[in-house]
């Protein structure tokens, strides 16, 4: 396969899959194996070393997971990949691996909340310094990284507000700091943005949520400039966050279908977010396809499409949300997102559940926030869906008057 010529949805399902497996299977065998035996010893020093391809042992790489990683690596025209248990183990694995005591990051105050976690505990910890940045003030997250910095961590859209950063205006700045950037490109997917052409060095993904497409298998994967990747990897075989064969089968087995929900969620989610928009009952929607977006100009020339989440408030409080929720029918309410299920929550138990409420008041996270994934219904069928919960507690509104 021509890395260079195959569009996205070929390469979402040949990826990794151009040589004939083993009886003629047309689809990735699961290699269950532990551990891979070599007659010759010479040979296994080779690939034990790096100097030859091959497996020695499922802790460090692994045929079956092999095919995920190009996937990934091609779709976002990366030198290498590799890949770990959960999207958290990308993001803490990547974030150690390329910070020590002394070093300083800088980043934004809406990332996902298990970075957050990561950005105001765990490194700060070990003497890792941290400052967080105002997320569409780009002045003054390029004053920030002016001052020096060793790592850039951007996220766009955010999890869950959907701001959008200048991706190619910030790695600019932080090249010029002589800094690595890394972007966490979860809820756009590959086929709507590609950072490393934006300027990015490594970007990674929670393979959870839209690349496995079916809440049904955990990863995370990694990708960028090689001797970046490769800095990585060695940090993740030693302390162990391994992904193993089964659920990447899963999620290789998913992104086969990755170009075709992807278009279907990005149509849905633009036209939902419209609705929303105009129903009296929503205060607010976020959502980067809409033109009274704040990042919408930006997103127009980084994206493709504008993905399959939103966000939105409702006239109201927790309380509100609370009512709410309950009343969809078209709707799982889970701590995820990227399904061909729509899914939906508010970020008290979801996104930034590791945070306090007033935590998330600094990160202008309301409480009557809930964060809208998507799914593969028909949309006609989910705004009836919507109208009908919004509908009732207008309804239980008027008859508390």
């Amino acid at each position: 396969m021509n890395e260079s010529e195959s569009r996205k949805g070929t390469t979402s399902v040949w990826a990794g899959e151009t040589e004939r497996f083993p009886n003629g299977a047309v689809t990735s065998p699961i290699f269950n194996s532990v551990a891979f035996a070599y007659d010759d010893l010479d040979e296994w020093h080779a690939v034990a070393t790096g100097k030859a391809e091959g497996h020695i042992y499922s802790r460090n790489t692994n045929p079956t997971v092999h095919v995920l990683e190009e996937k990934i690596r091609i779709l976002e025209s990366a030198e290498a990949a590799t890949s770990f248990a959960t999207g958290m183990g990308a993001i803490s694995n990547t974030l150690f691996a390329m910070l020590g005591p002394g070093k300083r990051v800088v980043s934004l105050k809406d990332t996902y909340g298990g970075a957050s976690r990561l950005f105001l505990d765990f490194l700060p910890a070990y003497g890792i310094n941290v400052t967080l940045c105002d997320t569409t003030d780009h002045e003054a997250i390029e004053a920030e990284i002016a001052k020096g910095c060793d790592l850039v961590y951007l996220e766009t859209p955010t999890n869950p507000t959907l701001k959008v950063v200048d991706l190619k205006r910030l790695s600019a700045a932080a090249h010029k700091a002589g800094a690595i950037v890394v972007v966490d490109n979860t809820f756009a997917t590959p086929i709507n943005q590609n950072p490393l052409l934006l300027g990015a060095d490594l970007v990674l993904h929670s393979a959870t949520k839209f690349l496995c497409g079916h809440s049904d298998a955990m990863g995370g994967v990694l990708c960028g400039k090689a001797e970046l990747v490769k800095k990585v990897f060695s940090f993740r075989e030693i302390n162990g966050a391994s992904l193993q064969a089964d659920p990447a089968y899963m999620i290789a087995r998913g992104m086969k279908t990755l170009e075709l929900r992807i278009e279907r969620q990005n149509a849905s989610a633009l036209k939902i977010a419209r609705y929303l928009k105009a129903h009296d009952a929503v205060e607010e929607v976020f959502y980067p396809g809409l033109e009274t977006h704040p990042g919408h100009e930006i997103a127009k020339t980084q994206m493709s499409g504008f993905g399959g989440v939103m966000s939105f408030a409702l006239k109201g409080n927790y309380d509100t949300v609370k009512a709410f929720l309950p009343k969809l029918k078209l709707v799982h309410l889970a701590a995820s997102l990227g399904s061909v299920s729509t899914l939906a929550g508010p970020p008290r138990t979801t996104s930034h559940v590791e945070l306090t409420e007033e935590q998330r008041a600094l990160l202008g996270i309301p409480e009557s926030l809930i964060r809208y994934s998507v799914g593969i219904e028909n949309v006609e069928d989910l705004i009836n869906d919507l109208e009908q919960a919004l509908a009732s507690i207008i309804k239980e509104d008027l008859a508390a008057l």
